[in-house]
């Protein structure tokens, strides 16, 4: 088992290309300002943009430039419980960045910076992620969707894995996470520092951008029903807290979502 420490982090403002078939969101940026503030709610705007209230925002030149990210003072790791597997976990085998298998969405990049206790990156962790399609569903197994009568057995969408680089550093490219009945859109992810420890956990996203998406934006409005949990009703998220929040901003015509894990393995 692992203790898990979490930092969010982004780089500054970056204006970006409009995602087809949503309305132009002007580039933004999340940051951590200290262990006890939370990144709050992304507001969205009459006119359909996308603001920050009352956050205060970093302006680093990369949010993976170098260990200098880490001087910012005390606190800014803070120590956070995993975060449960989940019943959809399997090891499909696939050591691939590109997890998409043609599925349906708006495209998100996941990336990821596996560090020690000490904030040196983890080179060679092993990273998987997975989460469900949008319409809810993950691959590989029986008796999902609100009638328990979706089958994905043999399928493996949306689920891979990949070693970290000399800067501990993964990237995913997939698709904007959909929801189902009892949980708040999230992404799964399982971190392997090394032969003897792996730690679970998840990540999370705005509540008023994840509605945005799933109210205009196809396939996601194909999705019957209505979500029926918020970040602040999900257990898992609620005892994650702040810090599992996804750090977003737009990249050419897709969304980057950002999050460096600290893993302390016994």
């Amino acid at each position: 088992m692992c203790a898990v420490l979490l930092h969010v982090a982004t780089d500054g403002p970056n204006r970006s290309p409009t995602l087809p078939g949503f309305p132009d969101i002007a580039g933004f940026s999340l940051a951590l300002a200290s262990r006890r503030r939370a990144l709050g709610l992304i507001a969205v705007s009459a006119g359909g943009g996308v603001f920050l209230p009352g956050i205060a925002l970093a302006q680093q030149a990369s949010p993976y430039a170098g260990l200098a990210l880490f001087d910012s003072g005390a606190g800014v790791c803070a120590i956070t419980p995993e975060a449960t597997e989940g019943p959809f976990y399997f090891d499909p085998k696939l050591e691939r960045a590109d997890i998409t298998e043609g599925k349906a969405g708006i495209g998100l990049n996941v990336r990821l910076q596996v560090v020690d206790a000490g904030c040196r990156p983890l080179a060679g962790a092993r990273v998987d992620i997975w989460h469900c399609d949008a319409q809810g569903h993950y691959s590989g197994y029986p008796g999902q969707g609100d009638g328990q009568d979706v089958d994905t057995s043999g399928q493996s969408f949306l689920r891979g894995w990949q070693k970290a680089d000399d800067s501990g550093i993964v990237s995913f490219a997939t698709i904007y996470p959909g929801w189902y009945r009892g949980r708040t859109t999230h992404i799964h992810f399982k971190v392997f520092p090394n032969d003897n420890s792996v730690m679970s956990g998840q990540l999370f996203f705005p509540d008023s951008l994840s509605e945005q998406i799933f109210t205009t934006v196809a396939p996601y409005t194909d999705r019957s029903g209505k979500r029926d949990t918020l970040n602040a009703r999900d257990g898992i998220a609620r005892r994650a807290g702040p810090l599992s929040q996804a750090a977003l901003r737009e990249v050419a015509d897709a969304y980057q979502a950002l999050m460096i894990v600290a893993v302390k393995a016994d």
